[in-house]
């Protein structure tokens, strides 16, 4: 983890899409014993709505349920 996250501080893919965002922040990270869990986690977290991520961020634990029962808009 630590080589993937300075890879994208110190834009190493000019293709990414962090490589225009920097500096980074971390501010969430999983750890998974295989890859394919990880990816699977990747993609149900890019599906989550702004306010999931948002408040998962902010550590705002007690609004989840809430923001889980929201309909998506998009």
């Amino acid at each position: 983890m630590e080589r993937r996250l300075a890879e994208h501080e110190n834009g190493i893919n000019p293709n990414s899409y962090t490589h225009t965002r920097r500096p980074l922040k971390l501010v969430f990270h999983e750890m998974f014993p295989d890859i394919n869990q990880a990816i699977a986690f990747e993609k149900q977290v890019k599906g989550w709505t702004r306010a999931k991520k948002e408040a998962i961020i902010k550590g705002d634990w007690e609004s989840l349920p809430r923001i889980a029962k929201e309909k998506k808009h998009r």
